[in-house]
């Protein structure tokens, strides 16, 4: 698959997939095109040659309607409490307010946001704003998830708590996944396959399995002879 936008090519010759209820996780340089690859999935963007396509359709409408894109920022609505930003993709759909609420909440409780749910936005730490905002996006109700840098803005131990927090979630609520993200460790925590982009235009310089013992507390998993492994040879493969 390639892409260009204007006269800038971006995307040269990608060529990757992933099983349904797989998790695929796209690491590469800053403007290598890994966000553009979560817009052509999402059917906001065509390539130039080759094809994308989701669930078997390579139709942009098919693919839109197949996928919830997750953006960077979290852009909650200041004036609409946590629950009932959570609650927008429901709405949209024709569900009534207390319906949406009623079905959100145990999400809420879930994902370690219980007493949380009538606070405003600006009440709420960033990872609280990032895990409402995720829930927006699973209650879209799609088979595919989009998540670009998702935790990007977070410090160091609010991000760590942030991934065990979605790991569990995708573990509850299985779905395809495709995670951007700079973060080489949040990529094999979170996926099962790891693509390593060049720069742009982007190749796929390699794919790595993202296959370790998974120990009993993220320090000791990441500090694993295995998980370090595939951590040097993706840092290799960015090089």
């Amino acid at each position: 698959m390639r892409l260009a936008l204007g006269e800038v090519p971006v995307l040269d010759g990608i060529d990757l997939s992933v099983p349904r209820h797989g998790r695929l996780a796209l690491v590469g340089p800053s403007g290598c095109g890994k966000s553009t690859l979560l817009r052509l999935a999402a059917g906001l963007v065509e390539p130039d040659a080759g094809t994308a396509a989701v669930g078997g359709s390579a139709a942009a409408a098919d693919r839109l309607a197949a996928c919830a894109l997750m953006p960077q920022k979290d852009l909650l609505l200041p004036w609409r409490s946590a629950l009932d930003n959570a609650c927008i993709p429901l709405e949209n759909r024709g569900v009534g307010r207390a319906e949406a609420r009623r079905r959100a909440l145990p999400l809420f409780e879930r994902l370690g946001l219980e007493g949380f749910a009538a606070y405003p936005p600006a009440q709420l730490s960033g990872g609280m704003r990032q895990r409402v905002a995720f829930l927006r996006t699973l209650l879209a109700g799609k088979e595919t998830l989009l998540l670009d840098e998702p935790f990007g803005a977070l410090d160091a131990i609010t991000r760590a708590q942030a991934q065990e927090w979605l790991a569990l979630a995708l573990a509850a609520e299985p779905r395809t996944v495709v995670l951007v993200t700079h973060d080489v460790e949040e990529a094999f925590l979170l996926a099962d396959r790891v693509a390593v982009l060049s720069a742009r235009p982007a190749r796929v310089a390699c794919v790595l399995d993202a296959e370790y013992p998974r120990a009993a507390t993220r320090r000791e998993t990441i500090t694993g002879a295995a998980f370090t492994r595939l951590r040097e040879a993706a840092l290799e493969a960015l090089e």
